[in-house]
């Protein structure tokens, strides 16, 4: 992590608190929403001159960005190429890097794809951890921070999910457990762990329970904006009396963020412009506003 620390929670609070807010761009590129001014004429370069275009743009407000690796894979190994090389421009630029592969996977399998999201320069993983806490390890083993699915923004994902157990625990909260006892002794001089988890900005009624169960965990918040998440729905989610780089959370904006309604001068900034806006909403959703401000470069 170059000049940041190498315990991936503390890279991540540094990183944020040199931004000013504790947000993360997702880059998800579909071919249809690219702006027609980006005119490579192979779908891979497209997707890759986007991406770099995404990341310049964001540059100054976001700390993180986050890598849909099923947006550039199903453009086969040109695609690979181009998330890989996009992760580097991202990394060179000074972001936090999160490759948002969902794995879920055991034994040397996992080892397997920790050592290519490491290879590949992520500095967080998300990761599925219902096959057991196995599949998680290796990333930890590799020096890797990772989110854990603990409860997901998508609807029908209450069907399992939000279970109750024969204890009383919803199946989600049993998974915060487990995530909170994994973490433990992965604590950094921030007070956060590197095993962090996902949960939905969309499952705000759920989040007391979960921020009891996972006190030291960053919270990675997809479904702000686009998918309906709202920033009450985020300051729900804050660790109590913390400052904005250490609250806990990471909102992550997509489609609202790379694909604006609004229109600038150019499609960056338009893109620009957005990143700004979410940094500015959620800064005061965490209630920052007296610790930081919004980066202004």
């Amino acid at each position: 992590m170059s000049d940041r620390s190498s315990h991936a929670a503390d890279a991540l609070c540094e990183a944020i608190r040199a931004s000013g807010s504790p947000v993360c761009v997702g880059l998800d590129p579909v071919l249809d929403n690219i702006p027609v001014e980006v005119t490579e004429s192979r779908p891979a370069d497209r997707i890759e001159r986007f991406s770099r275009g995404v990341l310049e743009s964001v540059r100054a407000f976001a700390p993180a960005v986050k890598f849909q690796s099923a947006c550039y894979e199903r453009h086969g190994w040109e695609g690979v190429r181009a998330l890989e090389r996009s992760m580097q421009v991202a990394r060179d630029l000074g972001f936090i890097v999160i490759l948002d592969a969902k794995r879920g996977d055991i034994g040397i399998s996992a080892s397997h794809y920790a050592a290519s999201a490491r290879s590949a320069g992520a500095h967080f993983v998300t990761v599925n951890g219902y096959l057991g806490i196995s599949g998680i390890e290796p990333f930890l083993s590799e020096g890797l921070g990772v989110f854990v699915l603990v409860r997901t923004s998508n609807p029908d994902s209450a069907a399992f999910q939000s279970c109750p157990t024969n204890g009383g625990a919803t199946i989600a909260e049993l998974m915060a457990s487990n995530v909170r006892e994994l973490g433990e002794k992965r604590i950094g001089e921030s007070g956060l762990s590197s095993v962090g988890a996902v949960v939905g900005a969309t499952q705000s009624a759920e989040a007391s329970a979960l921020r009891q169960r996972m006190p030291d965990q960053i919270f990675l918040i997809p479904g702000f904006g686009a998918q309906g998440g709202t920033a009450d729905d985020v300051r729900a989610m804050v660790r109590a009396g913390k400052s904005f780089d250490r609250a806990g959370v990471l909102v992550t904006a997509s489609r609202s963020v790379i694909y604006p309604k609004s229109s600038g001068s150019t499609w960056q900034d338009s893109i620009r412009a957005a990143a700004r806006d979410l940094a500015a909403q959620i800064l005061r959703a965490v209630g920052g506003a007296a610790h930081g401000s919004i980066n202004r470069q």
